[in-house]
């Protein structure tokens, strides 16, 4: 009898905790939220459940409770990496915002894995620190010409930063040919802000002619087949291992619950259903 019990109680975490994540991917924060105070008021020890909300809160421009969150979980786990990245971050931000609206798209990093010279990442010129904290690796981004300058927006509108002139003036030139392009948050760490950009359609008009050319330079790095991350000698040269305080959306974790408090890690969401 204590058995099926405790059987009980472990499906009902399981279960909640996949619905927190699934809500979270769909941008439903504030069920989200909701969901992770459920699992906290049955096991009030929940590091990641703390820290999950803490990023729903986040989402939706609660800050002194999600700084309560995540203090709840730095509390039980003074060395939890997730709580005190986030806790830095929103030490950036003011005390109370106003309530962001809902359903900001998460995009795939599958979608991105593609032939080399239509998919690439660039460091952000001219980062919105302020709205750049509200963001998460994996958040849909759009690209948009303003005079000369290729600007990022989140998918509310709000300015994020630049693409780099070079890049930004030939992605310019081939939408204006008819190209369409997908982008999204590929890392965050402080001002840091990089942007992973695919070429989705190519009008007949610009056949031929790459999106990311491999001579480019420093600015962007392009990708091939070989997978969203390369670890290579390319990856050591750019400096792309920066630690715990980072935050990569194309990274891979072994380990679903110890890091989809960040829903950035490609497969997660799959491997809890």
């Amino acid at each position: 009898m204590v058995f099926a019990a405790d059987e009980r109680t472990r499906l009902f975490r399981r279960q909640r905790t996949q619905q927190a994540i699934q809500l979270a991917m769909q941008g439903q924060w504030q069920e989200a939220a909701a969901v992770n105070r459920a699992i906290i008021a049955v096991f009030p020890n929940d590091v990641d459940a703390y820290n999950r909300l803490g990023k729903a809160l986040t989402q939706i421009g609660r800050y002194s409770e999600a700084r309560e969150a995540y203090g709840k979980a730095l509390e039980l786990d003074p060395l939890n990496s997730i709580a005190q990245k986030n806790l830095s971050r929103l030490a950036t931000l003011g005390e109370e915002a106003s309530v962001q609206a809902e359903g900001g798209k998460k995009l795939s990093p599958q979608m991105f894995i593609s032939e080399m010279g239509k998919t690439g990442t660039t460091v952000l010129a001219r980062p919105a620190s302020q709205a750049t904290a509200r963001m998460t690796a994996g958040d849909e981004v759009l690209l948009r010409r303003q005079n000369n300058t290729l600007v990022v927006e989140s998918s509310h509108g709000e300015y994020l930063g630049e693409i780099e002139p070079k890049l930004g003036r030939r992605l310019m030139k081939l939408m204006e040919g008819g190209n369409q392009y997908a982008a999204a948050i590929a890392h965050l760490n402080g001002e840091d802000v990089r942007v992973i950009i695919k070429e989705t359609f190519q009008d007949p008009s610009q056949a031929g002619k790459l999106s990311f050319p491999p001579m480019a330079g420093e600015a962007f790095r392009p990708y091939t087949k070989e997978g969203l991350v390369r670890h290579d000698a390319e990856e050591e040269e750019e400096s792309f291992d920066e630690g715990e305080d980072s935050e990569d959306w194309d990274s891979r974790s072994k380990d679903a619950e110890a890091d989809i408090t960040l829903y950035e890690f490609a497969g997660d969401e799959e491997e809890e259903g």
